[in-house]
């Protein structure tokens, strides 16, 4: 079993500076990968906007996302499939490692088209969503409704942080404290510690550290 993510740029159509962006994708995703290097293969682009990763554990491709998601700035943001189930890999010639295949990743694939269908429809916050293949039991579907339970609710205090505050919650769920958060941003300590309680941050970090990642 695996658990592997899909993940696409929204409205990557709609971005003035397109190659912009993919830098400070990319920026971010190898500096989360520094700070929880938990991957079994790293998020990488495939092909037009999406990228790829695979992780040991739910709760490590839980942990990495939301690190992503905090990473990232103002106007960049990625929805995220997260699928449990078997992956293989089909040989090709164009590619010296085959082609990466299998029920983990038609998994991912539906998460995604969950996010959308819930971004339109009920939770325009949502951005991230689990699902497991049929054919996979190592992973309880109610383990799965209560990651996806969890994921609704941090979504929606994620999207409405701003770019500060999630740096300083990133810092948190790293274990920075306060007060060096407060001199890498140039404000009081006390400036910090409301705009993680305002902003409902803290209960994202708790949540964090409930996935035992550090």
């Amino acid at each position: 079993m695996a658990v592997v993510v899909t993940a696409d740029i929204i409205g990557s159509r709609r971005l003035l500076d397109r190659g912009d962006a993919q830098s400070a994708l990319d920026a971010a995703i190898a500096q989360v990968e520094r700070d929880l290097p938990v991957a079994v293969e790293g998020m990488r682009p495939t092909v037009g906007d999406e990228q790829q990763a695979v992780y040991p554990t739910l709760e490590a491709a839980l942990g990495t996302i939301l690190l992503l998601r905090l990473a990232l700035p103002d106007g960049v943001e990625f929805r995220y499939g997260i699928g449990v189930g078997e992956v293989g890999t089909v040989p090709s010639t164009a590619s010296d490692r085959g082609i990466s295949d299998g029920p983990g990743w038609w998994a991912a694939r539906s998460a995604i088209e969950q996010v959308e269908t819930l971004q339109r429809r009920t939770a325009p916050q949502a951005r991230t969503w689990v699902v497991a293949h049929e054919s996979t039991d190592e992973v309880s579907p109610d383990a799965v409704r209560w990651a996806n339970a969890y994921l609704l609710s941090r979504d929606e205090l994620v999207g409405a942080m701003s770019e500060r505050t999630r740096r300083l919650a990133y810092g948190r769920c790293l274990s920075r404290t306060q007060s060096e958060l407060a001199a890498s941003e140039g404000i009081t300590q006390s400036a910090v510690s409301q705009a993680l309680s305002s902003s409902g941050a803290g209960s994202v970090v708790e949540g964090f550290r409930l996935l035992e990642l550090t």
